[in-house]
């Protein structure tokens, strides 16, 4: 029993799991990034209410939303393939694990911060938009100006949750074989017998990054809502 956890494994293990971690934080930019394109690309379509297209979305937003990450990257490294080959005839069986991973992360992403985005821009009052328009600004930059601003701010906390949300997720990776800070703490776990150690190093590194981006993002919320203050002093 006295040997279920030693302090010399977690110094030993400590600089072995910390080399993966650049994967984890490459892993979450790729996914956070292109998801935030498409995001906006699907808070668009569902906004403007296009045509088949947002029929699609409703039935792709339920399959994103109603199943486990898990279950997605299943799905995406086994179906992409055949789709792939099917209709371009492109073999995809030797590509890096870490593509379809990237693809399930940002499809996630894509559908979950283009809801938060969708409700953040018809959150902000339609007379804003309407009264721009009466004063002869175009659509476009009435958006741009008026509406988008506001909307940063009403989606940003629940924007940076769903980033740390994205960290967290990253530890499933691992079930398809990238090897990320997870994957080399099962290895480790395999060799040694020991897996203990290398997990709560892995908890804290995560809290750490929690942390981290929780005040990140609480100091650009602060920021602002001091840019929004009404002459009372008051946020807006």
């Amino acid at each position: 029993m006295a040997d279920l956890f030693s302090w010399q494994r977690v110094v030993k293990n400590f600089p072995i799991l910390i080399t993966k971690l650049p994967v984890t934080f490459e892993i979450v930019a790729v996914a956070f990034s292109l998801g935030f394109i498409l995001a906006l690309l699907i808070a668009t379509t569902r906004i403007k209410k296009v045509p088949l297209l947002n029929q699609i979305l409703t039935v792709f937003i339920s399959f994103e939303r109603g199943t486990p990450l898990l279950v997605q990257m299943l799905v995406v490294y086994y179906a992409f393939p055949i789709v792939l080959y099917k209709a371009f005839g492109i073999d995809s069986r030797r590509w890096e694990k870490i593509i379809f991973v990237d693809l399930a992360l940002i499809l996630n992403q894509g559908v979950f911060l283009g809801e938060i985005f969708r409700g953040a821009i018809l959150a902000v009052p339609k007379g804003q938009k309407e009264a721009a328009l009466a004063c002869g600004i175009s659509d476009f930059k009435a958006f741009i100006k008026i509406i988008l601003p506001q909307a940063i701010r009403i989606a940003l906390p629940s924007t940076g949750l769903t980033l740390i949300g994205l960290f967290q997720e990253t530890s499933l990776v691992y079930m398809l074989g990238v090897m990320d800070i997870m994957g080399r703490a099962s290895a480790l776990g395999a060799t040694s017998g020991h897996n203990l150690e290398s997990y709560l190093i892995i908890a804290l590194i995560f809290v750490l990054i929690n942390f981290g981006l929780t005040a990140i993002t609480t100091k650009i919320d602060k920021n602002l809502t001091y840019g929004t203050k009404n002459l009372t002093g008051r946020a807006a």
